[in-house]
């Protein structure tokens, strides 16, 4: 079951909502919650519901014992970092070790096959922050298990994220307020979602998979392909978290925002400022900080900081486009540090300021292209025919059935939204909390409106980040 879909958005999402408002009291709402988000899970990944409950309990009984009889034990919390990731290790890159053994051995060993759960990168790094900062403060463990079980499990947030703290959520589990204001913003952010994903991203991604499943690319397609995907990839994960925030909203929850218009930075690190932000704090908090940061020399930070982005591309997925993609925003982000790309000088002036916006765009759009790819040979592939400059004969009809002007007018109104200063006054204007607005209602509805029109008339795509 996915946001996007007829039965969410017209059975599960009211029917929960609906019963969410009985005056029943908190405890109602928790369980209810809960066991919506179980059925939720259940509903597409039933055979890995006992894996998933498994993993809540492991990180519940090891918040008691840090927070009890083992307070601050090393041994307890390291069994239960070893623990999490060796489950995420098997299910996620089993059969990525067993091709490279198979690569680099000489082996013939047989791949295993195991199904990725869905949201296993998620919820495993949501139960991790969790022990850790138990670890840390042993006062703040859980006595309930309910308490743990929605943390983890709230449905909004549980597939692809975004990421949230222990320390940011559990007191709203407890005490939080459903006003008008708060339900009325989140119904219009989650429809600013819907339509980001249905409209923009969908609309792209129909051009991204013409341009990678051809076998004939040029200069031509392999930009539009390019620029498309990078379009794609914000408006579908951006339109998840604009989801997740808004029905959060909708049930009494603040979720933190995981977007600032991230193809407005002018670096790399600016850019890991603005986009997936619970990601990027996360490894922030949980893997640079305790290596020791920027605290023991330039040459060290570097060298923490690729190590951070490595483990980033590794997380998004077993496959070395993946961890290329990520080395490669760590060297950018390491050389921007160093001042070799002298992003932090070039900005004192607006021609400076412009030209980090290209390079920044340019870098973002090089690296997706490669993350994108289905191999590493096709990744370096589009981007070398990008530079070639070729028009081919035998790529034109693709380019021309591409070409059309409902394909131009949406990458254009993409574009406009992504780039511009409007766009986030537009997205604030929508999307405030406030109580209901005649103006920004009926934009809303418009906008509802058109995605179920479009829902109707296109092809599935699910979310991209439901791969990791």
């Amino acid at each position: 079951m996915v946001f996007s879909s007829a039965i969410f958005l017209f059975c599960f999402l009211p029917a929960v909502f609906l019963l969410y408002r009985l005056p029943f009291g908190r405890r109602y709402q928790n369980v209810l919650l809960a066991a919506a988000s179980l059925v939720f899970y259940a509903f597409g990944n039933l055979r890995y519901v006992p894996l998933f409950l498994g993993s809540i309990l492991l990180n519940y009984l090891t918040g008691v014992l840090l927070g009890t009889r083992f307070r601050r034990s090393r041994a307890v919390i390291t069994l239960n970092i070893l623990l999490n990731l060796g489950i995420l290790c098997v299910y996620k890159y089993t059969d990525f070790l067993i091709l490279n053994l198979n690569t680099v051995a000489g082996l013939s060993l047989k791949p295993v096959g195991l199904v990725l759960p869905i949201g296993i990168s998620f919820f495993t790094f949501q139960g991790l922050s969790y022990t850790i900062d138990v670890y840390r403060r042993p006062e703040d463990y859980s006595r309930s298990f309910l308490k743990l079980l929605l943390y983890i499990s709230f449905f909004p947030q549980l597939i692809a994220g975004p990421i949230v703290r222990w320390g940011d959520i559990s007191a709203q589990i407890d005490d939080r307020s459903c006003t008008a204001a708060k339900t009325s913003s989140g119904i219009r952010r989650f429809i600013v979602g819907l339509s980001k994903k249905l409209l923009l991203a969908d609309a792209a991604a129909v051009v991204v998979d013409a341009v990678f499943g051809s076998a004939v690319v040029d200069s031509r397609l392999a930009w539009l392909g390019g620029i498309c995907y990078t379009l794609q990839i914000y408006f579908d994960f951006s339109g998840y978290s604009d989801m997740a925030i808004g029905m959060g909203r909708m049930f009494g929850f603040s979720i933190r925002e995981n977007f600032l218009f991230p193809y407005t930075a002018s670096s790399i690190r600016d850019f890991w400022r603005r986009w997936h932000i619970s990601l990027s704090s996360w490894f922030r908090e949980y893997l640079y900080f305790p290596l020791g940061g920027n605290r023991r020399g330039r040459g060290r930070a570097a060298l923490n900081r690729l190590l951070v982005f490595f483990c980033t591309g590794l997380w998004h997925g077993a496959n070395w486009t993946f961890v290329l993609w990520g080395l490669g925003h760590g060297l950018l982000s390491s050389l921007e540090s160093s001042g070799i790309i002298p992003v932090d000088r070039l900005q004192k002036s607006l021609p400076g300021r412009l030209l980090c916006r290209v390079y920044t765009l340019l870098s973002v759009m090089l690296l997706f292209t490669l993350f994108r790819a289905d191999t590493v040979a096709q990744g370096f592939g589009m981007i070398a025919a990008m530079f070639r400059f070729q028009a081919l004969p035998a790529a034109a009809p693709l380019l021309a059935k591409l070409s059309t002007p409902a394909a131009s007018a949406t990458l254009c109104a993409a574009l406009a939204l992504v780039l511009s200063s409007d766009g986030g006054r537009i997205h604030a204007f929508l999307t405030e909390e406030r109580a209901a607005e005649l103006v920004p209602d009926l934009c809303c509805l418009l906008l509802l409106v058109l995605s179920v029109m479009s829902l109707a008339q296109s092809g599935f795509h699910p979310f991209i980040y439901f791969q990791f």
